[in-house]
């Protein structure tokens, strides 16, 4: 790919270079939705998030914890990571990356993309580490109104203080008027848990 004079390339070569992303990422999809074990009453097979969304959202948090000049890269929890492809980027962004998945067949192309030791297969509600990361990142993982706000809860509850939360396609907007919580940017899902609270 060739570089602009400034250096990055330019927006046509960013289509390209996303296109070829989602065409890997799609061919994988339609594979982990076929061998599926999920729960069709309530969970969602894999589904791709948004290659360009999911990068300006990494990218963004990237930038604000680059800037509070912490040591070492922080730690991202993808909750439901399917193939790995969110990982992939906050990998490459120096994210500290692991992957939470329960579906057996997603789980397994992204322990060999990633690494096994940075992917644990196991189920949302059973995980119990969640206090340890400095970014959580989710796309709904349930289709099931009641249980995907219950999950967007506990989630909430769980984060600690100071951490960053990415919550693609959230039911509930009650985050919003939460004292634990201040939104970080008006175009993209992303909320920080303050150190203190009301």
């Amino acid at each position: 790919m060739k570089q602009t004079a400034s250096g990055p390339p330019d927006e046509e070569e960013r289509d390209i270079l996303f296109g070829v992303i989602n065409r890997f990422i799609g061919f994988f999809s339609r594979d982990s939705q076929r061998f599926s074990q999920n729960d069709p009453q309530s969970e969602y097979p894999f589904v791709a998030m948004d290659t360009r969304q999911a990068y300006a959202q990494l990218a963004h948090v990237r930038r604000l914890l680059a800037a509070e000049g912490r040591p070492g890269p922080p730690s991202l929890l993808d909750i439901g990571c399917g193939i790995g492809n969110v990982l992939l980027f906050a990998e490459l962004m120096d994210f500290a990356a692991h992957g939470l998945e329960k579906d057996e067949y997603p789980c397994g192309i992204a322990k060999r993309l990633l690494g096994p030791e940075l992917i644990e297969q196991a189920d949302i509600w059973d995980f119990d580490r969640y206090p340890a990361f400095d970014v959580i990142y989710y796309f709904r993982p349930f289709h099931d109104g009641m249980i995907e706000r219950r999950f967007e809860r506990f989630i909430e509850d769980q984060l600690k203080p100071g951490g960053v939360l990415i919550a693609n396609r959230k039911m509930s907007q009650e985050i919003d008027t939460d004292p634990r919580f201040v939104r970080l940017t008006p175009d993209l899902p992303i909320w920080r848990k303050l150190l203190t609270h009301a």
